[in-house]
């Protein structure tokens, strides 16, 4: 998994905030500072047992014979999840580009979105959800973020959205207050409703819609067969004659899940296969 290097330059300009942080929580390096090993000098306190060594100031301990360490205010991790649809609909891909599927764009936009948690020095971990849910565990630094990009060019999505016993081990892994972006293409009727309970039980979710070029234009003439990934089920229809009624009802659709989503506090924005990785990123955490 590589991140193209101009998409990776604008990724610095974005943060990770969560509305849910209050001070003293440890959620996150805009609210809630605290005394400790960190970027902002504070002030010197006397040595004592059990500090790390690197934290001497040496320099002052030549001047005056004494130990004393430096005290830094550091802001606290806000743990940062990336949750993949790794269902079959995500198999999906655009006819002018078929080595490009949904399941490839999510795959980079969560390694942007741990990008950027590393950079801002936050704990970022990454599931897929699937036939076979999988997941790497909230960490820092760039050896870290080289783990995740390794498990995300190997990870593939099959099948359906699991129960809610499927998943429960996962969300008790997952600890209150942290931020959740969800990367899916919304197809599942579980999908919202698992977000939405996380979202009532003190995590911050954001929602990142993946979709082909084709469903935002349908540009189809002649006979098709399609056919649903997940169920197998085929439907045969006219492209020209359908597609007006087509564009209403699936943008009626993503209209319901958008506001459905929003009455939760759920924001969620929408990422098509031709557009480059960091555009919805911007709109998100903008």
């Amino acid at each position: 998994m590589v991140i193209p290097p101009e998409v990776r330059a604008r990724l610095r300009a974005l943060r990770f905030v969560s509305p849910l942080s209050a001070a003293g929580s440890g959620l996150g390096q805009h609210q809630g500072r605290h005394q400790g090993a960190g970027v902002e000098f504070e002030q010197y306190r006397a040595y004592e047992p059990g500090d790390e060594l690197r934290r001497i100031d040496w320099k002052l301990y030549g001047r005056s014979d004494r130990f004393f360490v430096r005290e830094a205010t550091r802001d606290s991790p806000l743990t940062v999840w990336v949750m993949i649809d790794g269902t079959g609909s995500m198999m999906q891909a655009d006819s002018r580009r078929p080595d490009y599927r949904k399941f490839d764009a999510a795959k980079l936009l969560a390694a942007c979105l741990a990008d950027i948690a590393v950079m801002q020095g936050e704990p970022v971990g990454i599931i897929a959800v699937g036939d076979n849910p999988q997941m790497i565990a909230p960490g820092t630094g760039t050896r870290h973020f080289d783990r995740l990009l390794v498990a995300l060019d190997r990870w593939t999505c099959a099948g359906t959205w699991p129960g809610e016993s499927a998943l429960e081990p996962v969300w008790q892994r997952i600890a209150l207050d942290s931020v959740i972006v969800v990367i899916s293409d919304g197809f599942d009727p579980a999908m919202p409703s698992m977000v939405k309970r996380l979202t009532a039980t003190r995590r911050h979710v954001l929602s990142l819609g993946v979709l082909s070029c084709e469903e935002r234009d349908f540009p189809f003439t002649g006979g098709f067969i399609f056919r649903d990934p997940e169920s197998g089920e085929e439907c045969r229809v006219d492209g020209e004659a359908a597609r007006a009624d087509f564009l209403r009802r699936f943008g009626q659709a993503r209209t319901e899940l958008v506001q459905g989503l929003s009455r939760t506090g759920i924001r969620h924005v929408e990422h098509y296969l031709d557009e480059p990785a960091d555009l919805p990123l911007r709109r998100l955490l903008g």
